[in-house]
């Protein structure tokens, strides 16, 4: 592989992971405004899929990103939490 295919391989897996935590934020808002099983549900796969997304990001994009993905995750599943421990 050429630098420029490790470069493009380095920006996919952090695009993906940025991309992913977006969309993990819409679904824990989602679930926040209305409460149901179902979009809890929805968030939580939301979240799996995204801590897959930054854990390829950790095995290949540069350190840089991958502290920021694992930051807005943090923050991402600190939302998720809170929700949690308001339906027990």
């Amino acid at each position: 592989m050429n630098s420029h295919d490790s470069s493009l391989q380095r920006n996919n897996a952090a695009n993906s992971a940025l991309d992913s935590i977006e969309k993990l934020h819409r679904s824990v808002s989602s679930a926040l405004s209305h409460p149901t099983e179902k979009l809890i549900a929805q968030a939580q796969n939301s979240l799996t899929h995204t801590e897959q997304a930054v854990f390829q990001a950790e095995q290949h994009a540069n350190r840089n990103a991958v502290e920021l993905a694992e930051e807005l995750l943090g923050e991402e599943k600190s939302r998720l939490s809170r929700l949690s421990s308001k339906r027990k």
